[in-house]
């Protein structure tokens, strides 16, 4: 039997080196190896050995067993790696070329300044809230004490949806993130801190600093208590988180239907010293819309006007990511230009 487990490691390493492709190699595998295999075959005989040389032989079946099984690995890797050269091949190209580097992609301008105010007002106990693009008529100008003849309704401003029959049913691309606003404060209730950053859609005449599709993140505080200190402290917390404590700003009268008083807070041109097209020669760039709620507002949301009080505002993301990255014109905001994007890449 020893001389048969030679003569069988011989023929059968023979066979497996002999292998030209992964199915041959399979076959052989079974013709040695298998459950009627040539060496299983050939080991169901060592009962019949005498008892001293039976350990003998059963060292020599598992030494041809374990190189059979290291010749069946090392011809099925090469096996393997000759068939995804000849794969290659075929492809028609050089794998052993470098390929091209990779392009790594950043965030937008907008994003980074968006994500930078969550996080300062989640700190301030803000919550983030979101609402739909198409509002209703009632929740983008109604609640927020927008008359019916007030010109923001006008065609000019507010694109309005339309059904097939040319009827507008009530609906409007939001002109504000003002309705998230008055969404949350209905389902929540008062005491509330929540900000609603956002796109926003009007019927714009495009320039640089105006487009039709931009993006706003308003703000609202209602609480007993609250008034004018608390709104500039907001004010101020997010000028500074932007832009620290360097740029130049000033407060004005502002006149906004759902707030009173309100107020406009400008910052200095950065582009220029005495006027340019950013600033339309003013010198300064209008940043945040900002004032008290009006109390029709707060009724409108069934928060009692007599308990509460509060502040409200509205800031341009595109013009705030303006000034931090000195981008003279908001329509590159949303060109899709890749030369203008990749400038923030990092």
């Amino acid at each position: 039997m020893k001389d048969r487990l030679e003569e069988l490691r011989t023929e059968g390493l023979q066979a497996l080196e002999a292998a030209s492709s992964l199915s041959s190699l399979k076959a052989s595998e079974i013709q040695l190896l298998g459950k009627k295999g040539a060496l299983t075959t050939l080991l169901k005989g060592v009962g019949a050995l005498p008892p001293e040389e039976r350990p003998l032989i059963g060292q020599l079946a598992n030494q041809v067993k374990k190189e059979f099984a290291e010749k069946i690995a090392s011809v099925s890797a090469a096996l393997k790696e000759a068939q995804i050269a000849a794969e290659l091949d075929s492809a028609g190209f050089d794998s052993t070329l470098p390929s091209a580097p990779l392009t790594l992609g950043g965030a937008h301008p907008v994003q980074v300044i968006t994500r930078e105010l969550e996080d300062l007002f989640l700190s301030m106990g803000f919550r983030v809230a979101d609402g739909p693009e198409v509002e209703l008529e009632a929740n983008n100008f109604d609640a927020l004490n927008i008359p019916a003849d007030h010109p923001a309704r006008e065609s000019h401003d507010t694109i309005w949806v339309q059904e097939a029959s040319g009827e507008t049913p009530g609906l409007c691309m939001r002109t504000h993130t003002s309705p998230v606003q008055i969404r949350t404060l209905r389902e929540a209730g008062a005491p509330l801190r929540v900000i609603a950053p956002g796109r926003v859609f009007r019927q714009e005449t495009q320039d640089a600093t105006h487009d039709h599709t931009f993006h706003q993140m308003e703000g609202l505080v209602v609480d007993r208590g609250v008034g004018v200190p608390q709104m500039l402290h907001a004010m101020n917390a997010m000028i500074e988180g932007v832009f620290g404590k360097h740029l130049k700003t000033r407060i004005r009268p502002g006149y906004f239907p759902f707030v009173e008083p309100g107020f406009e807070l400008d910052a200095q041109c950065p582009f220029c010293d005495e006027g340019c097209s950013v600033c339309k020669g003013s010198r300064w760039i209008e940043l945040i819309g900002c004032g008290l709620v009006h109390p029709k507002v707060l009724q409108e949301s069934g928060v009692d006007s007599d308990i509460y009080s509060g502040f409200a505002f509205g800031v341009g993301l595109s013009r705030l990511a303006m000034l931090r990255y000195g981008i003279r014109d908001v329509r590159w905001m949303l060109g899709g230009s890749i030369s203008f994007l990749s400038q923030f890449s990092e």
